[in-house]
């Protein structure tokens, strides 16, 4: 069970370990013991705290391009207060959806969508996104290239010899 403690702290150790996850996510924990040079037994129980804790979660990337996803969209959107509660549970049914944030502003929302072609693309901005109730749509920016997402980012190693989030 994910607990998000921000009491727990995090070490050098954490970190290193972290770093062959992102590496090969299915590595076992002799290969990963033997790169960070300590006791497999200490591997096992860091990635087990790591995983309970909510620091990490191990799961599946799937790259878009390999199943021909390759047209995607930022937009960033109005929505009116008393239409939020149903346009963000529409968008969560999504499956073009890649990314879905609230913004700043009192009424905005930021999402990524990901489609096969253009034609797909067009047809989600021109006619999706306006045709739902209490939503405008405020800039889109055309996106050529990901060239860093979430599963790049990590915490800075000073973040890990700090002793984490407290």
């Amino acid at each position: 069970m994910t607990n998000h403690s921000h009491s727990l702290v995090y070490d050098e150790l954490d970190y290193r370990i972290i770093q062959e996850l992102r590496a090969n996510g299915r590595a076992e924990a002799a290969k990963i013991a033997r790169a960070v040079e300590v006791n497999e037994r200490t591997v096992r129980k860091r990635i087990d705290r790591l995983i309970n804790s909510g620091a990490v979660k191990v799961t599946a990337v799937v790259d878009q391009r390999t199943f021909g996803y390759v047209a995607a969209v930022f937009a960033m959107l109005e929505v009116e207060p008393e239409s939020e509660e149903q346009v963000v549970a529409q968008f969560r049914t999504m499956q073009e959806l890649t990314f879905l944030a609230y913004g700043l502003g009192s009424r905005d929302l930021l999402l990524q969508a990901c489609f096969k072609d253009n034609d797909d693309m067009r047809e989600f901005l021109r006619h999706t996104l306006p045709s739902m109730p209490g939503v405008t749509v405020t800039a889109t920016i055309l996106v050529p290239r990901v060239l860093r997402n979430i599963t790049g980012w990590m915490p800075s190693l000073e973040d890990f010899e700090q002793g984490g989030a407290h």
